[in-house]
């Protein structure tokens, strides 16, 4: 579990690392056992509500898994170092297209709805490639509000779960289930220690199921009647090409369900990063991106098999932390699982066997955990009023909507999507850092070659900046300091790796509080200022080095540094504060 001091204790396997093929295929399953439901049932909800056929529903079905499978590989073994995150990511079927796909299904059919996954998609690899532009509106708070929605949005779906039982089952056998299964996993993970640990998930699920046999509510008729070996014969659809006005009217609601789901992966990736190392790194925006980028090839894939769009499922998260595994092989086999199941329907009903309350207990414990995790984020760089309010606000509206106490009548055509907690809330989350973004002191800036003769320069800009923002003379030395400093740090980067050859700086200034926020955005090298930083800040003791002077220094004039490493983009930000503060 994460703690103050930066470690993350009984990580046992870090993502660079490899357990036996035993151990990974068994943490797999664990995954797979919480997960295969929701895909496959998210499938036919929208199909029946959409009015598709079962021969379509066999095929999207089939189609689901194959593309979960695929996309999960691609975010755990990333291909050209682009696309995927590198870390395990389950990837699954996304609640939040259900009302746009069951809209375009009613409209056009399969074909319609094929055409509109494709095509919103695009919009996806767009924001992997300029997911740099967006930072001051996608900041680590919002992407935290959003993962604690995502509790907010699914933990009323583990209790129902818990509760839900075969018609004529005793009265407390739905409950009483949940509870065993609840009481043995968290038991484990509490106290647990080694191997045992790993399989906390599994004894718990293990124990429910015998107590729900005991009930008598445990059907396994399911898996008798499912076939060993099977493809589906028909039902892909196809495209419509046509494009017609019912393409156009539902476009845009496709694209901003994308944006939705673009954030939930967002946050994602930065959380499965605070949990997969054990020492604390900063976050590398450079996975987030693959993150993105392979939710937009899940996306294009489910367009192209006519199934429906999948996104990350934030339990990854959860269960990494659960038990200790972070290693990339877990999401190699997770993927590997996911494609035999598409092909092996029996293999697939034993997971679907399980009970209701088994699987609903499990994800109550995930979910919990994964609040946590988003409570972190949010915190990582401390909460001021602004935050809090940001946070504040855009929780409980989530929330909101999610009970209900919202009504999403009142808003015309985007009621439906605005009653998912994760969508409404995060919407205002990023309307509210887009507003604090805008209404802010203007953001002077200069643009240079990235070099030592750009020092002058920069230093004569800094002087222009704190003689228009009034900073006192004490304050506009320790931004000047401050950024002479970032400058060499940059300098230093990049002469360890010269292979880009020039590169360009553009420096921004913005007045804050008395103080000033300086941000340096420039193509650089592989290191990670914070990292470093971190580094030398635990190593005071020793003699310093030449490079790690200009580190120290900026750590005693800077109140805060955030490096944020995206492909071909390195954006430091600098904020230091005045006398006041």
């Amino acid at each position: 579990m994460p703690n103050p001091s930066g470690t993350t204790q009984d990580l046992r396997f870090q993502a660079d690392e490899a357990p036996s093929y035993p151990v990974s295929f068994g943490l797999a399953f664990q995954y797979i056992l919480l997960n295969i439901a929701g895909i496959v049932i998210t499938v036919a909800i929208v199909v029946r509500a959409g009015g598709g056929s079962e021969l379509y529903l066999t095929w999207a079905a089939f189609a689901a898994l194959i593309v979960c499978g695929i996309t999960t590989l691609i975010q755990a073994k990333p291909i050209g170092g682009r696309i995927g995150a590198g870390y395990i990511l389950l990837m699954g079927t996304s609640g939040v297209f259900i009302a746009v796909s069951v809209a375009a299904l009613q409209r056009g059919g399969p074909a319609l709805l094929a055409t509109l996954i494709v095509a919103s998609s695009l919009f996806q690899f767009l924001i992997s490639s300029r997911l740099s532009l967006l930072r001051r509106f996608i900041t680590p708070t919002v992407a935290g509000t959003v993962i604690m929605l995502i509790a907010v949005t699914v933990m009323p779906i583990g209790f129902d779960l818990s509760f839900l039982a075969p018609e004529g089952a005793p009265r407390g056998a739905a409950p009483l289930t949940a509870l065993a299964t609840m009481a043995v996993t968290v038991v484990i993970v509490l106290r647990a220690r080694g191997a045992l640990r790993l399989w906390g998930a599994v004894i718990g699920a293990v124990v429910g199921c015998l107590t729900a046999a005991g009930f008598g509510i445990y059907n396994m008729e399911i898996v008798g009647e499912a076939l060993w070996f099977g493809v589906p014969a028909a039902g892909w659809p196809g495209f419509d090409f046509g494009l017609g006005p019912e393409f156009w009217a539902m476009l845009p609601a496709f694209i901003f369900v994308t944006l939705v789901g673009a954030i939930e992966t967002i946050g994602d990736g930065m959380a499965i990063q605070r949990v997969s190392w054990r020492k604390r790194r900063a976050t590398d925006f450079r996975a987030v991106q693959g993150a993105v980028a392979a939710d937009g090839v899940g996306n294009l894939l489910s367009g192209i098999f006519a199934t429906v769009p999948n996104t990350t499922y934030s339990n990854s998260v959860s269960i990494v932390d659960i038990t200790g595994i972070a290693a990339r092989r877990v999401g190699v086999c997770i993927g590997l699982i996911f494609i035999a199941l598409a092909f092996f329907p029996k293999a697939a009903a034993v997971l679907l066997a399980i009970p209701d309350p088994v699987v609903g207990a499990y994800i109550v414990v995930l979910i919990a955990i994964l609040f946590v995790l988003g409570l972190e984020m949010v915190a990582q760089d401390g909460i001021d009023y602004r935050k809090a309010t940001i946070i504040g606000v855009s929780f409980w509206i989530g929330a909101g909507f999610q009970s209900g106490q919202i009504p999403a009548e009142y808003f015309g055509w985007a009621g439906p999507l605005l009653e998912n907690g994760m969508t409404s809330g995060g919407l205002t989350a990023i309307l509210l850092s887009t507003f604090m973004e805008l209404s802010g002191p203007r953001r002077r800036r200069i643009e240079t070659e990235l070099d030592v003769e750009a020092q002058p320069k920069i230093q004569a800009f800094i002087d222009a900046f704190a003689g228009r923002a009034k900073l006192s003379e004490e304050t506009a030395h320790r931004v000047s300091l401050a950024a002479e400093e970032t400058l060499l740090v940059l300098l230093e980067q990049i002469a360890e790796d010269d292979a880009l050859g020039q590169r360009r700086l553009r420096v921004t200034a913005r007045a804050e509080a008395g103080g000033a926020e300086l941000e340096f955005l420039a193509a650089a090298g592989e290191g990670n200022i914070e990292d470093r930083m971190a580094f030398v800040g635990t190593h005071a003791a020793e003699v310093p080095v030449e490079q790690d002077f200009s580190l120290r220094l900026l750590r005693h004039v800077a109140t805060s540094v955030r490096h944020q490493k995206y492909h071909d983009t390195d954006i430091v930000s600098v904020k230091v504060e005045g006398e006041a503060g």
